[in-house]
């Protein structure tokens, strides 16, 4: 296994995979690349919710990567480190669980996991939410919302996430025209 890359260069190198990864596939509307997704939540962790720390950077690029792509998690360590590769884990649900299951037990895994996790948790239901003005297929809000609500109460208490669970709560109040 090589050695992750420091610093600009680990963040780099998460974006390569994570476009590599998602070539060809779309969001729900049905046009946006979905890459365009994981770079959001990459700029949102980094602008709006101020953190800079490279490996959380890393893995809000590749938070998508397990569940969504061939890639595994030590495609993801290869390319960004084991702790990159732990937070990615920790934000991809089990889908051999049925629903119900695999719901509670992602929300189990967001809670018990670091504040890396719940960081970019919060800023994947932050870029889902601020999409929906976006999608053609006009969706009901309120899914997105309750995944929202259910990512600020597994990050309830943590205070490397106290600005984002308040800018969440903020877009929320907005969406639900508060």
């Amino acid at each position: 296994m090589s050695t992750p890359r420091t610093n600009l260069g680990l963040w780099h190198a998460a974006a390569g995979l994570s476009a590599r990864m998602h070539a060809g596939q779309v969001r729900k509307d049905g046009v946006t690349p979905y890459a365009a997704h994981p770079f959001r939540v990459m700029m949102i962790v980094r602008d709006l919710f101020a953190c800079d720390d490279d490996i959380t950077l890393a893995a809000a690029l590749l938070h998508d990567v397990i569940e969504d792509t061939p890639s595994d998690f030590d495609d993801v360590a290869e390319c960004a480190g084991a702790e990159a590769a732990r937070v990615v884990a920790a934000l991809t649900k089990d889908m051999r669980l049925p629903e119900n299951e695999r719901e509670s037990a992602y929300d189990e895994a967001i809670r018990a996991a670091c504040w890396r996790t719940k960081l970019i948790k919060l800023a994947d239901c932050y870029d889902n939410l601020t999409d929906l003005s976006s999608r053609r297929d006009n969706p009901d809000p309120a899914r997105v919302i309750d995944k929202a609500h259910r990512a600020i109460a597994c990050a309830d208490g943590e205070p490397a996430a106290a600005r984002a669970v308040s800018l969440l709560q903020a877009l929320i109040s907005r969406v639900q025209g508060g």
